[in-house]
């Protein structure tokens, strides 16, 4: 007996499932960091739980879960994961040093009674991830930064932190001009740290975060020539950085140079950088279009773009001291 035909919709079925089948899925990881990188935490954290069922022995999906928690402020559950992390491979220096960022933010919303023992356990993570890793830069700042800024009762102090500096300048100088400057700021020697910052970026940093922050820290100091030197050095290091477009607006803006197309850059960003808390935030971006309005006499749309500002975010001080300063205008 001959076996049934298949009908032209059931075999065009049949054809478009095995193609389905034959195209490489994107792995869980992989999706998770693309959500991530868009700003998309609570898809990313959905996926990683259930790729962590799956894969209960995957510190990578640990890590991430760390970064998704941190970003979505849910520390007690960046914490966890971060411990995960560390027991599933202790000789980890990236683990460790999630860890110990992980202990600090908790430490650094909690009462002074339970700050003290998780602060101790932050410096420990950060000190066990330089110890497995020396050239683990991110852990190395974290712990310099740790010893400028926390008290001696918590085993801080500027002292431990010099020789670490030293170090760091020898493996490299931009790394430890950088180090240096965080040291003083904390200090308030903000022309001490000027120079350091400027330092670093002549020794090229090739790391986006921190050549960023030197930028936000210029800008800060009304230093336009040296926000759009950091700006260009961001470049280098990724042309497509969204953060390139934010710092060069500012630069200009601060110089008082090129407004439309600081314009431009601003309302680009606003478009297009994802809400990550290593990026500039949106409130920040209309802060500076209200400063670049307010420069061009344009009150009104100054005043716009800084009630922009506090929409997003109630607390934001520069834009409320700006509208103040506006007043009846």
């Amino acid at each position: 007996m001959r076996a049934p035909r298949l009908t032209v919709t059931a075999a065009t079925f049949l054809t478009i499932g095995f193609a389905l089948w034959a195209i490489p899925q994107e792995a869980p990881l992989d999706a998770a960091k693309s959500a991530f990188d868009k700003g998309e935490y609570t898809k990313a954290i959905s996926i990683l739980q259930a790729a962590a069922v799956k894969e209960p022995g995957n510190g990578d999906i640990q890590l991430w879960m760390v970064k998704s928690y941190l970003e979505t402020e849910q520390i007690d559950a960046a914490v966890s994961s971060a411990e995960k992390a560390v027991a599933i491979n202790p000789k980890s220096s990236t683990y460790h040093d999630w860890l110990g960022q992980a202990y600090g933010e908790k430490a650094s919303r909690a009462s002074m009674f339970s700050a003290y023992p998780l602060a101790r356990k932050t410096q420990k993570e950060f000190e066990t991830a330089v110890q497995l890793d020396e050239r683990n830069f991110d852990a190395m700042q974290n712990l310099i930064e740790y010893d400028c800024t926390a008290p001696s009762v918590v085993g801080g102090g500027e002292d431990k932190a010099r020789p670490l500096i030293q170090k760091l300048m020898g493996m490299d100088a931009a790394q430890g001009y950088y180090a240096q400057g965080n040291c003083l700021i904390q200090k308030k020697d903000f022309v001490g740290a000027d120079a350091q910052f400027a330092k670093a970026l002549e020794n090229k940093p090739k790391t986006a975060d921190q050549i960023y922050g030197m930028a936000a820290y210029f800008a800060n100091r009304g230093q336009g020539d040296k926000v759009l030197e950091a700006a260009a050095a961001g470049e280098d290091v990724s042309a497509t950085d969204p953060r390139v477009m934010f710092f060069r607006a500012v630069g200009w803006i601060v110089k008082g140079e090129k407004p439309s197309e600081a314009e431009k850059n601003l309302q680009e960003y606003l478009r297009l950088a994802p809400g990550r808390s290593d990026y500039p935030r949106p409130w920040s971006a209309h802060y500076w279009l209200g400063k670049l309005y307010e420069s061009q006499k344009n009150i009104a749309g100054a005043r716009s773009e800084y009630q922009a500002a506090l929409k997003l975010n109630g607390k934001y001080k520069k834009a409320q001291e700006a509208l103040k300063r506006l007043g009846n205008q």
